[in-house]
């Protein structure tokens, strides 16, 4: 047989849940034809047959996932291994998640390091209870029996557990990673858009402000490489969106928005924000941005601290919009006023950088156009 392999998807994505098969055992298939449909933690992709032939067997079934290299379709017939693209190693299909980053500081401990008796150990693995997710009751931070038999009771009531798939898993380990690598700090502030026109588009304002912020400190659209220590300040300025999509978060990437027309980015804004609720963002636009916009304010509220995810080192966060009183031409007002967050990698933006960055938005959004 010829066993073709799940092919190197790109962007240092290493797995992919199988989500429907178009071919089964038996069926003679053409080159190009799409043998399978597969989640990335990017886009959901057509996988086409590489050349003519039957298919003796499938790998996997909907909802395993497969990892980069391994079987995925065997065809009838004599010759190598056929793959399309790169592959590397040996990898399985399986279910089980596998942990891609190491944990950082605040992470939970492993079960060797948390403080039990035997006899408590043996009852968290009868009772298929992980002790790192068991709060203590016991003097000197000792788990007991009891706190044991509590976290079985509640997780009886919860129902099995839910592996996390595809977009909403790739954010957990982004999450994981930012957490283990970024050295994060975050200033807020207020920009008054008193004399904004009505009916201005905010995102389209964000964006100008975000680019008048990338000019006034350019060290902010930049990447960070963690083992050499060192930084690329990139001169194009492609923006990474974030989405909140059904399945999780997603961050498609508005490109050069230093060198486009206000129209232009408008077309491109809505169509990014389009295909990603619809799950059919390319995946070349899921790639490659130079700084985030987190615009939260239309379902949250004023200020947060935003997850810088590397090689990124920074995040503008946009909360929701109020009125407030201000002190105007020495005189109270009623003004209004738009909360921002920026948090930036400590590694490779300095305090002040990021003071003047944000300095520069807030300049910018307070002009009436």
């Amino acid at each position: 047989m010829k066993i073709f392999k799940l092919p190197d998807l790109g962007e240092g994505l290493q797995e992919a849940e199988i989500v429907q098969w178009h071919v089964k055992s038996g069926d003679s298939i053409k080159t190009d034809q799409p043998m399978v449909s597969v989640e990335t933690a990017k886009a959901i992709v057509d996988i086409p047959a590489p050349y003519d032939g039957k298919v003796a067997r499938l790998y996997g079934n909907p909802g395993d996932i497969a990892h980069i290299g391994a079987p995925l379709v065997a065809f009838e017939g004599e010759g190598e291994d056929a793959g399309a693209g790169t592959v590397v190693g040996h990898v399985e299909v399986g279910q089980k998640p596998v942990r891609e980053a190491p944990l950082g500081a605040g992470a939970r401990p492993t079960a060797a390091g948390i403080k039990a008796t035997p006899a408590v150990r043996v009852l968290a693995r009868k009772l298929n209870v992980d002790l790192a997710m068991v709060t203590p009751t016991g003097s000197d931070g000792m788990l007991t029996a009891g706190d044991v038999q509590r976290a079985a009771r509640i997780l009886s009531e919860t129902g099995p557990i839910e592996l996390l798939r595809g977009v909403r898993r790739a954010m957990a380990q982004n999450m994981m990673l930012a957490n283990a690598e970024v050295a994060s700090a975050t200033i807020m502030d207020d920009a008054d858009i008193h004399a904004w026109r009505p009916g201005s588009n905010v995102m389209l304002r964000l964006i100008r402000a975000i680019v008048a912020g990338c000019k006034a400190e350019p060290s902010l659209n930049a990447w960070y490489d963690s083992q050499r220590i060192g930084r690329w300040v990139v001169k194009k300025v492609d923006l990474g969106i974030a989405v909140d999509a059904p399945d999780g978060l997603l961050v498609p990437v508005l490109r050069n928005v230093g060198e486009r027309d206000t129209e232009d980015i408008k077309r491109g804004l809505d169509a990014l924000v389009r295909d990603a609720r619809a799950r059919k963002v390319p995946a070349e636009e899921l790639r490659g941005h130079t700084i985030t916009l987190s615009n939260y304010g239309t379902i949250a509220r004023r200020y947060a601290s935003p997850v810088v995810v590397p090689p990124t080192v920074a995040i503008v966060g946009a909360g929701r919009i109020r009125d407030a009183v201000v002190v105007h031409a020495g005189a109270p007002a009623v003004h209004r006023i738009l909360p921002l967050s920026l948090t930036f990698d400590h590694r490779a933006v300095a305090g002040g950088e990021a003071g003047r960055f944000l300095g520069a938005m807030i300049v910018d959004l307070h002009e009436s156009a």
